[in-house]
């Protein structure tokens, strides 16, 4: 055979065309988002909000968790976790219903609305823009905010539309046409690529007519449906639904029971741990890995009221679901009731907490070692495993389980290189002192 060595000036080309192929794909998906991703969506009816809800809701909260799980102890045997864990992680669980209860809140126009006449939606429209725009000058919203509206089905986009424009029109007029900070719109029920068209078109004249700036509106999918997951020709609906958003969407909801529901389940096995809800959801990782676009999944549907062992046993459920997300890779989901909460932090920073001394070492080691393959106790690490520990770490601070100044401790990195969020940039930066 004669040499196979590929002509410089070809392998030049080849070069060319990958930096031009990663150009496009950085421009189409622009990566992470520049504020962290919530840990949870707290939703509630339009009729009840109020620009106090979150401050309302973390009081509930912490009431809840001081009733029921009063120390460290009580809530060791609450969640049937390590009474160590359990003490390290208690005090920040306070903490966090005490500071910021909620991470992210949806103004539901849909199913924690209700079937309501047209007079009583553009009522509570209106009612609703002027709690957020006080609460905006008040500064008591929590980190992201939004609105849910109903589907825009042939049956309701009219009704639908009409609350968007009306709600973001009144708000706009009681904040000096200022949005909130992290402002995000919810479109349920996705069935086809042309809703999500139709509502990016809305966002569009909205911003011209209103003189905001360009895709200030920003906007998330509901998937619900087995349309949202797979389309009518067989192929992968996502790709699709994602490029008729045109850059605005910035996340992806699962919804448990209505897709189980469209699956055919019977409602005695409608939950977030069913293998038919794990499938769409693996489908909608690999769909949206790398763009950037947030998942999150569904919300438990057993409420911690009632007598203590009722709130432990809907706790343990809550806690149980919430870990399953997040060893699957989804970090943020849905809360339904304010006694939630605890449950919520409580399996969130036991997730992270957990595991934080044997990944600091691994993490620590793998740095040293320049990247190199290592062996920490039995784990082989190699370096796909490098990113996955920053992510780790980065996920643990973002959450609130650890500070900024345990992550730099435990981690062996700089607040700038866990800023950085690369593994590889980090690796390029420590060589290029050597």
């Amino acid at each position: 055979m004669g040499d196979t060595t590929i002509p410089e000036n070809a392998l030049t080309s080849f070069v060319d065309a990958l930096d031009k192929a990663n150009v496009r794909i950085a421009e189409r998906f622009p990566g992470d988002s520049p504020y962290r991703q919530p840990v949870h969506t707290v939703y509630g009816g339009a009729h009840l909000f109020k620009s106090d809800a979150a401050e309302k809701l973390g009081a509930v909260a912490l009431k809840a968790l001081r009733e029921h799980a009063p120390d460290g102890a009580t809530l060791a045997s609450a969640f049937g976790i390590d009474p160590a864990l359990a003490e390290r992680i208690y005090p920040r669980i306070v903490d966090k219903l005490s500071r910021e209860p909620v991470e992210d809140f949806r103004i539901d126009f849909e199913d924690g609305f209700g079937s309501r006449s047209d007079e009583e939606e553009d009522r509570y429209a209106l009612s609703t823009a002027g709690e957020v725009a006080a609460g905006m000058a008040a500064g008591s919203l929590p980190q992201s905010i939004g609105i849910r509206i109903k589907p825009l089905s042939e049956e309701l986009k009219r009704r639908s539309l009409r609350t968007f424009d009306m709600f973001l029109t009144r708000l706009l007029t009681k904040s000096g046409n200022a949005l909130p900070d992290n402002f995000v719109i919810t479109l349920p029920k996705v069935t086809s690529a042309a809703q999500v068209t139709a509502l990016c078109s809305a966002c569009e004249a909205f911003e011209y007519w209103r003189e905001l700036e360009p895709n200030s509106l920003r906007f998330e999918l509901m998937l619900e449906t087995t349309q949202s997951i797979f389309a009518p020709d067989g192929t992968v609906a996502l790709p699709h639904l994602i490029a008729e958003g045109r850059g605005r969407i910035v996340a992806a909801h699962f919804g448990t029971y209505d897709y189980t529901a469209a699956c055919g389940i019977t409602a005695a096995y409608q939950h977030m741990l069913h293998p038919a809800c794990d499938f769409a959801k693996h489908v909608m990782q690999v769909s949206l890995a790398g763009t950037g676009i947030w998942l999150s999944d569904g919300a438990t549907n057993i409420m911690p009221v009632g007598s203590r062992e009722l709130v432990y046993r809907a706790w343990r459920l809550h806690a149980s679901h919430v870990r399953h997300s997040l060893e699957n890779g989804f970090y943020q989901g849905w809360d339904l009731h304010p006694a939630q909460l605890p449950s919520r932090y409580a399996a969130v920073y036991a997730f992270f907490m957990e595991g934080l001394d044997a990944a600091s070492d691994r993490l620590k080691n793998f740095v040293s070692k320049a990247a190199q393959a290592t062996l920490v106790g039995d784990v082989f690490d190699d370096a796909a495993t490098g990113q996955g520990l920053l992510n780790y770490f980065l996920r643990a601070m973002n959450c609130g389980a650890i500070t900024e100044r345990e992550a730099v401790e435990m981690s062996g990195l700089t607040l700038d290189e866990l800023r950085g969020r690369s593994f590889v940039k980090i690796l390029k930066t420590r060589r290029g002192r050597g």
